[in-house]
């Protein structure tokens, strides 16, 4: 697949003509999608990619992309080791 015609803001559709999300940028053999609402960027391989023409279509369903993308940046919850002392 020629991963070099997938641009900024394309919309990504699932094999289930599913709306995904939409293209922050390619990084890679990684498409980085916009943020989602709680912040994440999203990212998933250039291999699911099924075809593009002014959209970007996966291999993959919607709900089998959801459980295999990988998640980076955002607001995370951060826990601190706490030292309890007598």
């Amino acid at each position: 697949m020629d991963t070099t015609k997938i641009r900024e803001h394309m919309q990504v559709y699932s094999n289930d003509n599913s709306v995904f999300g939409t293209v922050d940028k390619v990084e890679g053999e990684s498409i980085k999608l916009t943020k989602d609402m709680s912040g994440q960027h999203h990212y998933i391989p250039t291999s699911w990619v099924e075809k593009v023409d002014d959209k970007v279509y996966l291999n993959r369903s919607r709900d089998e992309a959801n459980a295999r993308m990988e998640e980076r940046g955002g607001l995370k919850p951060t826990r601190v080791p706490v030292r309890v002392t007598d």
